[in-house]
């Protein structure tokens, strides 16, 4: 990795940035020791601005900080995804509750829109995940609620650990897209009860494909 060129927010924030992007896309496996030496050298830069990293991404469950053994990408338990997933499908289906109740016809269509551009992304996995987060972070935004967001974006993170083996197992892409669209048709009916319930499967679902 080249030095890194100063930007407007701080350094820290910057490195913590590349060392997220680093752990979402496995350079950084899970259970491995953090190299603070050789990571400072390959940014050329102190090891000051990259503690402050740590630290930020400790808060944020990715890096674990052992006394006396230094930073490790976090390893996440079953238990853990079982807190994570109930949790999410709570909050989000709360999400999809305030949705049904309160969207506009053009939010409504918004959310058609992005569903309809799922659909046809089921042969580029990367695109679908990009997609499917995309999806669930415009329901939570229509929602307008900015501390269940702050809630979900830290669980997401922490989610990403395992989205290896969860939506990209075997037939679960098919399945995802299927529970969508059974959202979808909740929210366009307007019915709040049956678009959380629905919300909420598609959580223990995803639960059930990452263990």
């Amino acid at each position: 990795m080249s030095a890194l060129s100063l930007a407007p927010r701080a350094l820290y924030e910057e490195v913590a940035e590349l060392l997220r992007q680093r752990i979402f896309a496995r350079e950084l496996e899970p259970g491995s020791w953090i190299d603070e030496l050789r990571i400072a050298e390959n940014l050329g830069i102190s090891r000051t601005p990259l503690r402050e990293a740590l630290k930020v991404l400790a808060a944020e469950g990715l890096v674990t900080m052992k006394v006396r053994r230094g930073a490790y990408v976090t390893e996440v338990s079953e238990k853990d995804l079982r807190d994570v997933y109930h949790l999410l499908a709570l909050l989000e289906s709360d999400a999809a509750r305030v949705v049904a109740e309160h969207a506009t016809d053009v939010q409504l269509g918004q959310i058609q829109a992005l569903h309809a551009e799922l659909e046809n992304a089921i042969a580029d996995r990367d695109r679908f995940f990009e997609l499917n987060e995309a999806f669930h972070m415009l329901l939570l935004e229509m929602a307008d609620n900015r501390w269940r967001d702050q809630m979900v974006a830290d669980l997401r993170k922490v989610m990403k650990l395992n989205r290896h083996s969860s939506l990209f197992k075997e037939g679960r892409i098919e399945q995802s897209l299927a529970e969508h669209h059974a959202i979808v048709q909740a929210l366009i009916a307007r019915t709040p009860d049956a678009a959380a319930e629905r919300m909420s499967a598609h959580f223990m679902s995803g639960l059930q494909a990452a263990q």
